[in-house]
């Protein structure tokens, strides 16, 4: 039976990450690095496609699971008729190779557990060969490999091993999985016990640098949590999820690869790092940010890879049935082609904030700004493919102006405080035009709305970002039309949808999604500037109500099945969460330097 997105859990390593359920099965890992091809993809396939079971034999009377405290180390008890087991997981921080840690361990009465260990290379597709060596087992196909050793004997044939074995209170069986290149021998053995230890200690102690003091402090923690689980520690770069295709409707073909990194994260990631107190994390991101769009301005792409590849071709795993049938399964992107002003101000934006915050300056900042202001100069008033990376035709999208204007704005501010050789005057004029043209073109004064696109009738989510951008502020009656409208044209079930295609507005792809979270959190935040703080507080509770019960989110919400849809966990919907939190609370701002060298980690 398929699970439910919401019924698995995360662990990862900074590196790549594994998605566990709550019965007990490891559905999908990427190996050695988010983007690699899966060796478990049961999630968007069937068990033939590779997955991992740790579960009692007999029947599951209950099953109940948390993270050891604020770490990625995941327990799951399994109650049975005879007992309870526990199943530890867990990815130690890596230093060299990529491990998979599971340590089974009883807890009441003596329950037989059964593991069942299937690997398939290649996103389910290549069958490796399994042989045993030197007490372990060996699974390789072309480059790669994989090295099982465990407690407990498994027997088997190249389609799957499995074995049984009962624990009694205070007995421990583990289990450790490595990946290695196939032409290299495995790395030493390590004691699974010890690494489980060591991996809860590191969490421990990153999570114990957060300066956090606002509300909801356990929500902020585990979605900073997620988002440090989600880091590339290599590069810096933070991918929107460790999945691919899971659907924005289910059965539908909205299935697209989130392992790579968006800029559109770069401000509220930023803020979100700071204000916890981790400077040196903002400032990888920030670093990362600054090597990945370096180059041509006309090439600058929304999206790069991990270490900001540019090339990220999409294609088709025909093989895979999607999960819950919702095909095509796709690998790479083809919006990382598209044209999206927005990211523009976006970068600028990372920039201004990176100097307001107190981070060091990094070197030729100012030059890549300028090249970007000079680009915008002569392509602000071009259509675009807009925030939501439509398939359709290209638009003069409200937002991504705006977001043009950010851009121009937040680089004249830098002039005027930082000195930086730049025509002030003509930036200034610049940022007026453009203020000027989306106020006359962008704006229904029928309605007293903004809209999605000049001469629309549509609106967009985005639009909720005018007063946080700062392009206009929230006693503007025009903001207070523009939320309102969106409360009642695009809130369904009391969510915010990012906009409602229809035959004049096409997106180029089928109808169907579900509401996309981020966009509710944004209206959580408006409320708040516009004084109806109450309403932002209801709503607020309300979307932390639609979390897993580990505390967290995936892309979006069906609001007519009432379940998570979308990559998971989703780093933008957890983002939007902290700056809800922190909007909501009055949180103190973040330091201007860390307190130690870890506490920059």
């Amino acid at each position: 039976m398929t699970l439910r997105i919401e019924d698995y859990a995360l662990i990862g390593d900074t590196h790549t990450a594994a998605l566990v359920g709550t019965n007990g099965s490891i559905d999908w890992l990427c190996l050695p690095r988010f983007d690699s091809p899966a060796c478990f993809a049961a999630l968007l396939g069937t068990s033939e496609n590779g997955f991992w079971e740790i579960a009692p034999a007999g029947e599951v009377r209950r099953t109940t699971r948390r993270y050891r405290g604020p770490t990625l180390a995941l327990e799951t008890e399994f109650e049975t008729a005879d007992g309870i087991a526990r199943v530890v997981d867990c990815m130690p921080p890596r230093t060299s190779h990529p491990r998979l840690v599971r340590v089974v361990e009883g807890v009441r009465g003596a329950v037989t557990v059964r593991t069942r260990f299937t690997p398939r290379f290649d996103y389910g597709r290549t069958r490796p060969w399994v042989r045993t060596v030197d007490g372990a087992l060996a699974a390789a196909a072309g480059p790669e490999a994989l090295e099982l050793r465990s407690d407990v004997p498994l027997q088997g044939d190249d389609s799957q091993h499995t074995a049984e074995f009962t624990v009694a209170p205070g007995q421990r069986v583990g289990f450790v999985l490595t990946y290695h290149p196939s032409w290299e021998a495995p790395p030493p053995a390590i004691d699974p016990a010890a690494a489980l230890q060591q991996t809860q200690a590191w969490w421990q102690e990153w999570s114990g640098h957060s300066t956090y003091r606002g509300g909801w402090a356990e929500e902020v923690q585990r979605s900073l949590i997620t988002l440090k689980a989600l880091t590339y520690a290599p590069t810096g770069g933070i991918v929107a999820a460790p999945t691919t295709s899971l659907p924005e409707f289910l059965g539908g073909v909205r299935n697209w690869d989130y392992r790579y990194c968006w800029l559109r994260d770069s401000a509220l990631l930023l803020d979100a790092l700071m204000a916890a107190g981790y400077v040196g994390a903002a400032i990888s991101w920030r670093d990362w940010l600054l090597r990945a769009v370096a180059g041509d301005p006309d090439d600058l792409q929304i999206m790069y890879g991990l270490g900001g590849e540019r090339r990220l071709d999409e294609y088709e795993l025909d093989w895979l049935q999607g999960y819950e049938n919702s095909r095509p399964v796709r690998v790479g992107n083809a919006a990382s082609g598209q044209r999206q002003l927005d990211v523009y101000g976006e970068v600028i934006d990372a920039m201004f904030r990176a100097r307001k915050l107190g981070m060091p300056a990094a070197p030729h900042a100012w030059e890549v700004a300028r090249e970007i202001l000079e680009w915008l100069e002569s392509n602000w008033q071009q259509p675009d493919d807009g925030l939501w990376e439509v398939r359709g035709p290209r638009r003069n999208f409200v937002h991504s102006k705006v977001m043009a204007w950010v851009a121009v704005d937040r680089a004249v501010k830098l002039i005027e405080t930082g000195g930086f050789d730049a025509p002030l005057e003509r930036f200034k004029q610049m940022r007026s035009e453009i203020h000027d043209e989306v106020c006359r073109k962008g704006y229904d004064a029928e309605r007293n709305t903004f809209t999605q696109y000049y001469g629309s009738k549509q609106l967009d989510a985005a639009l909720l970002l005018i007063p946080q951008v700062g392009f206009l502020p929230p006693s503007d009656p025009r903001v207070v039309g523009t939320v309102n409208a969106v409360q009642r044209e695009l809130v369904r079930d009391g969510f915010v949808m990012r906009y409602i295609p229809d035959e004049h507005a096409a997106d180029g792809l089928p109808p169907g999604e579900g509401a996309f979270l981020a966009c509710s959190f944004w209206l959580v935040n408006d409320l708040a500037l516009i004084g109806r703080r109450q309403e932002a507080l209801d709503l607020f509770e309300r979307l932390l109500s639609l979390r897993n019960d580990l505390g967290l989110f995936s892309e979006e919400y069906d609001p007519v099945r009432k379940r998570l849809i979308g990559n998971f966990p989703q780093a933008f919907t957890h983002l939007a969460l902290i700056s809800s939190a922190r909007a909501l609370s009055g949180a103190a701002p973040a330091p201007s330097a860390p307190k130690s060298d870890h506490a920059i980690a």
